[in-house]
């Protein structure tokens, strides 16, 4: 930050867009000042090495500029994604003993300031609720406290003398929980910093780019690419509410030059255009992370956009694993899911043969592995290093790819099968081609006679929709094998995703057996 503000304080570092507003840009100097002074607010409210400021917040630049403060004090950020709901947001609170905690009065239809207020007499530790908008009794206002206060001023030696240890706990980032209960990720400014330099160097990243991503700045892939955009004094670009058409008019007005997201958000902005493809003269990289990419995602993303398409694959807690480069043929995004970035291992562990129909399971080892994971609701601790020589089990299924690299096949809990397993991303990559699949998963249900059986949950894309044996047929036409097809369908409205695009598996399972609605939660 610092660096920039030095070298480039009138360069753009922010150019955020809201519902509500018009664009915001910010410079490298007002940048830094605002940290500064959000800082000094912290310290007047008490905040000192190693305690916990949580923050639940849209993609605003107040967020992102909160998140730096915070780590200036040497305290520990724990950003929560506004989708959360008061049932976990306190057991999350509880867990972490945050002392202050920033929150938006509304967002989305949800009263997020009414909701801290009912569940803050039973969290003892926190200190002070602090609200963006109309902040009700008790909360204190963050544009009079901290954006209007001039705080840096009244605390310049605690700001100057403020000492950063980069290995010490910075950021608890909590996981999604779409596959197993959920748990934080205790990463340090270190093993952060070693996934957004591993992503800059595979871009080739500048200080003229500009790079934009529609996840939530409280989620890691948003957080890496914030920190790789500061380390190369680029602008980030922030949306705060999503739509394929907002998502075109901000690539081009942004001038994007990399745009980073799960494959639901690149779909959506293709689904947007009406008539000819837009003109993105600046976009040269589209990156899809945080889910498997549809074969045929490749080719549009060339097609419509004119850029090319890197996959990459990474985790809450391991930052980014892999990326596909720019010297692998131009498809390959539709056959792996790339090679190790810099200072990372992976090691594909199973005691048959690994092939596609029995992946290995996946354990990586890096600098930018987390330093430990906290259960939410248990609190068990689990310190990296101390286990299995520092090898963190993704809990994910894997092949290699043939150069060097690997294609996921699943997560482990969403395995399916016994004996022989379901490859399930290949299955759900096929049902997608079908003209009758808007959208497809595959997940597993209990059969008596033959333990697990494969269920193809459909948003038809005709009417009437296609039936079983109509998807069977199309499958095996692929030449498919055919232990490998569902012997079940579900139709449904939508598929139940989380804010980054993942499809909540767990749900679906749950639905299943009829412990929750297939219409509704």
């Amino acid at each position: 930050m610092c660096r920039w503000r030095d070298a480039t304080p009138d360069a753009p570092a922010i150019k955020a867009y809201r519902v509500d507003e018009r664009s915001v840009r910010i410079s490298y100097a007002e940048y830094a000042r605002h940290v500064e002074r959000f800082a000094g607010a912290l310290y007047e409210l008490g905040v000192r090495p190693g305690q916990v400021v949580a923050c639940q917040l849209p993609n605003w630049w107040q967020a992102q500029a909160l998140l730096l403060a915070a780590a200036r004090l040497e305290a520990v950020v724990a950003p929560i994604m506004t989708t959360i709901r008061p049932r976990e947001l306190e057991r999350m609170l509880r867990l972490l003993g945050a002392s202050v905690y920033v929150t938006v009065d509304e967002w989305a239809g949800f009263g997020h300031s009414a909701a801290l207020a009912e569940i803050a007499p039973r969290l003892p530790e926190l200190r002070h609720r602090v609200v963006i908008g109309a902040p009700a009794c008790g909360e204190i206002d963050f544009r009079s406290f901290f954006e209007e206060t001039p705080w840096e001023q009244r605390h310049p030696v605690v700001l100057d003398d403020a000492q950063e240890d980069p290995d010490r706990v910075a950021l608890v980032l909590f996981t999604s929980g779409t596959t197993g209960e959920p748990k934080g990720a205790l990463h340090t400014q270190n093993t952060m910093y070693a996934s957004a330099i591993s992503v800059g160097e595979v871009h080739n990243f500048g200080a003229d780019d500009v790079r934009f991503t529609p996840h939530a700045l409280m989620h890691i892939v948003a957080q890496t690419n914030a920190l790789g955009v500061l380390s190369a004094g680029a602008s980030m670009v922030l949306l705060d509410t999503w739509s394929g058409e907002r998502g075109l008019q901000v690539l081009a007005d942004s001038g994007t030059t990399a745009f980073v997201a799960a494959p639901s958000f690149v779909h959506d902005m293709i689904a947007a255009i009406q008539g000819e493809a837009p003109h993105l003269p600046a976009l040269r990289t589209v990156r899809c992370v945080g889910a498997p990419v549809p074969k045929q995602l490749v080719s549009q993303v060339s097609d419509v956009f004119g850029a090319h398409l890197l996959v990459g694959w990474g985790m809450t807690e391991i930052g980014t694993g892999t990326m596909t480069r720019s010297d692998d043929p131009p498809d390959w995004a539709a056959h792996s899911d790339g090679r190790p970035v810099r200072g990372m291992e992976l090691d594909l562990r199973s005691d048959t043969e690994i092939r596609k129909d029995r992946p290995g399971r996946l354990f990586v080892r890096g600098s930018g592995v987390c330093l430990a994971t906290v259960v939410r609701d248990s609190g068990t601790l689990t310190v990296i290093a101390e286990h299995d020589d520092g090898w963190y089990d993704t809990g994910d299924l894997a092949v290699p790819d043939g150069r060097g690299g690997i294609r996921l096949m699943g997560r482990a809990a969403d395995r399916i099968g016994g004996v022989f397993m379901i490859p399930v991303s290949d299955v759900e990559s096929e049902l997608l081609k079908n003209p009758g699949v808007a959208d497809a998963a595959l997940v597993g249900y209990p059969d008596e006679r033959d333990g697990e059986l494969a269920c193809a949950v459909i948003v038809p894309a005709t009417e009437p929709p296609i039936t079983l044996d109509g998807l069977r047929k199309y499958l095996a036409d692929q030449g498919m094998t055919e232990w490998y097809l569902p012997t079940r369908v579900e139709y449904v409205e939508s598929l139940p995703r989380n804010g980054n695009g993942k499809v909540r598996k767990e749900l679906l399972r749950r639905r299943l057996v009829g412990t929750a609605s297939l219409t509704g939660d």
